[in-house]
């Protein structure tokens, strides 16, 4: 199927939103270094991601355990993850326990990325639950770049934090 950019527009708004917030706390802070702003960018997407599915818990839940590899295992899961997405948020916008924090996101994102890749290598078409269901997003390479780059940023933050 082919998408427009209009099927990802709440997507593309949230985003800028996203990334509009980190820069406003780098200027309020004066503070113009990649780890805080990585922690930022971070928090805004947990807060606002892990919100969105609190909306309709049910419905996100419906969704998810069809491409999570963990919430087909464990619907306490499925139900807990908009939660661990919320206190996720929270930690990195207090800088709560970074080293816990980042490693939790890297496992958690690294294993949600598997589950996405291998919906997207058996082409079949679902909703994107990333949003919960408040948006009908499509689940395409765009879910799965979400899924590694918020690995990637919380790996880079533990090397950073290891080293």
């Amino acid at each position: 199927m082919r998408y427009s950019v209009r099927d990802f527009l709440p997507l593309i708004v949230i985003f800028t939103l996203i990334i509009l917030f980190t820069l406003t706390r780098q200027i309020v802070t004066g503070s113009w270094k990649m780890l805080p702003a990585m922690n930022d960018f971070m928090a805004g997407f947990f807060i606002v991601f892990g919100a969105f599915k609190v909306f309709n818990v049910r419905g996100f839940v419906q969704a998810y355990k069809i491409y999570d590899l963990l919430a087909q295992k464990s619907i306490a899961y499925a139900y807990a993850y908009p939660f661990i997405e919320l206190g996720l948020g929270f930690a990195y916008l207090f800088r709560l326990y970074p080293l816990a924090t980042n490693l939790i996101t890297f496992v958690v994102m690294l294993i949600g990325s598997i589950g996405v890749a291998l919906e997207l290598m058996k082409g079949k078409e679902i909703v994107c639950a990333c949003l919960g269901v408040v948006f009908k997003i499509p689940m395409t390479y765009v879910t799965l770049l979400e899924d590694v780059l918020m690995a990637g940023m919380s790996f880079g933050m533990l090397m950073y934090l290891l080293v």
